[in-house]
Order: C-alpha cells, then structure tokens, then sequence
C-alpha cells in the first residue's frame, strides 16, 4: 500500500511515532480542547471513538468543532493504548510543541507586569505543578516558574494541568534567574496576608508542603507572608495555598479575571 492510499488510522499511528519523542502528550479531551484555544502548534490527534469526542465538543467545546472534526483521526483503543502510558477516560490524546521559551522569558520579565509571577521552590509532585498552572491560568497570573530539577512540562504535570501550560508562561529556572519583582514568600512566620495588599508585578513564592521554601530563597524575600490556619494544622496542599493567595491579590486589587459562567469542562 503507498502513501496515498495508506489507511488513515495506520498513518495517525505512524506520524505519532515521529512526532512523540519531542512533543508534549495532550492527554485527554480537555487538554486538547485548552491547548487548541490558547494556540498551541497541534501536531495529530487521535481518538478511539471519534464521534463520542465530537459530542463532547458539541456540549463542552462548540467553539472547536470543527476544528476537531477535521482534526481528530480515529483509530482503534488497542493502538490507543499502545501510544500513551494511560488512556483518559475521554479516549484522545494529542501531540503538540511546547510554547516557545523566548515567548515565555519574555512575558516573565516585561515589566509592568499587570498580574503576579508563581514561583514553586523545588516542587516535588507533578500533578501539584499542574493543579497550580491550571490555577495561574484561571486567574490571569502572568505565568508559573519552578525551580529544582523537576520539568513543569513533564506529561503528568500536563494531564494535571489540563492543557492550560499553553494559557500561562510556565517554565523552570535556576534561583538567580528569576524574574524582577517584590517577592512575597509564604511562611508560617510571616504577617498575616489578610493584612497585607499583594502588587501586581509580586513573586508569589511558595515551597513544598513538607519543607517550605528554601533557607536561600527565603533570605531574598521582602515580605514573608502567612495564609490563616488553625492552630494545629500542619500545612494546605500547595495549589490550596496557591489559590488562596491568586484569590487574594485578585480581590484587593480588582485585576483578576472577570467571572464568567463556569462548567467543569
């Protein structure tokens, strides 16, 4: 069989082979649907029941379907599952390349910023790094930067984050690349944040659950801040505390988002 006449599923297949090494797995409809809105470079697309994410579209994605019609190619769940380490309950999966790092730099350090930076120290849980850039997203924060060696765009911080590395600038940086600002780093020992008005071009910057921001970021902060908790409670989950403070700066300063009408989609 030539090229022209190969079987659609089979050359789906086969361009996924090529293109997954270096690409970034949109794991889910809701991924694909997030990183499609925001401009993501799509590569291929594949689903196992084409019709059923047609509908999904339909319902949760009008605005994009026809470009997922014309996008998504079926093929059978056997080869679905063969291409990606965990099939979504939604049966499609996408691959895409990264937003450009130039693009993100950029948009880092421009100053004024109009929204916060988040900054995790040294995170360790991906699926945290993806719930916080899906926070950053939803309430317009200019972009989230860990620091460490675990990569924001690792697959599981992606399923997590649910696409929505491509509506935020999300990159890993060392401490002395960090951008301009007043930094705002959450601890136990800080004034409490009730008090306190967070600028918009403010590092927000938090550590893990476990052992907090580091002693040498620590020491560059120009505020320490606290989030209230009763006493005897040890710590919030970090994308918790993340958006305790996103929804902080949003209600003092009257810059966050404008609410729109919400669906779990």
């Amino acid at each position: 069989m030539d090229a022209t006449t190969e079987d659609p599923a089979a050359a789906a297949v086969r361009q996924w082979g090529r293109e997954a090494p270096d690409a970034v797995l949109l794991d889910g409809f809701h991924a694909l649907k997030h990183a499609l809105r925001f401009g993501a470079p799509v590569r291929t697309a594949v689903a196992s029941d084409k019709a059923a994410a047609l509908r999904l579209a339909a319902d949760l994605a009008p605005d994009l379907a026809g470009t997922l019609d014309g996008l998504l190619v079926e093929i059978p769940a056997a080869e679905l599952r063969a291409l990606v380490p965990r099939v979504h309950p939604t049966g499609v999966a996408g691959l895409a390349g990264r937003r450009d790092r130039g693009d993100n730099l950029a948009a880092l350090t421009a100053r004024p910023r109009r929204a916060p930076v988040v900054v995790l120290d040294n995170p360790r849980n991906l699926g945290n790094v993806g719930a916080v850039v899906r926070l950053a997203a939803g309430f317009g924060a200019t972009g989230v930067v860990t620091t460490g060696d675990l990569d924001p765009w690792h697959p599981n911080a992606v399923r997590s984050g649910a696409g929505l590395h491509y509506a935020t600038a999300v990159e890993q940086l060392p401490y002395d690349g960090l951008p301009l600002g007043p930094r705002y780093v959450l601890d136990p020992e800080g004034a409490d944040i009730r008090a306190l008005t967070l600028p918009d071009d403010a590092l927000l910057v938090f550590g893990s659950e476990r052992h907090g921001v580091s002693p040498e970021l620590r020491a560059t902060a120009d505020h320490l801040v606290a989030l209230p908790m009763r006493p005897q409670v040890s710590s919030y989950n970090l994308a918790t505390s993340v958006a305790m403070a996103l929804f902080h700066w949003g209600a003092r300063s009257g810059a966050g988002p404008a609410p729109e009408p919400h669906t779990a989609g």
